[in-house]
């Protein structure tokens, strides 16, 4: 396991018939009803935006409540230095 990995319950991480995790097919399927509703209309910003635009803040808010607002101990879990970290949680309002 990966020094940043965080063991799940075995139930929890489990994957599907098709082998994808849990993660990997609500994305799936979210996009493919946000294509569907919004058909051939183009997306303003791109697709790839808008999704990182909205994933970015709810992923923040959850690792920081995990790890009960430790700043440090978040970063290392995302991946990332703590002062990019501070400048995501600053940008989505969430210090």
């Amino acid at each position: 396991m990966h020094a940043n990995a965080v063991r799940m319950p075995r139930m929890e991480v489990d994957t599907s018939d098709s082998g994808r995790s849990a993660l990997n097919e609500c994305v799936s399927r979210t996009v493919r009803r946000y294509l569907v509703d919004i058909g051939d209309t183009p997306c303003d910003d791109g697709l790839f935006a808008l999704v990182m635009r909205e994933v970015e803040a709810p992923l923040l808010r959850e690792v920081m409540d995990f790890h009960d607002n430790n700043q440090s101990r978040a970063a290392v879990a995302l991946g990332i230095n703590r002062a990019t970290l501070r400048k995501k949680l600053a940008a989505h309002g969430l210090l």
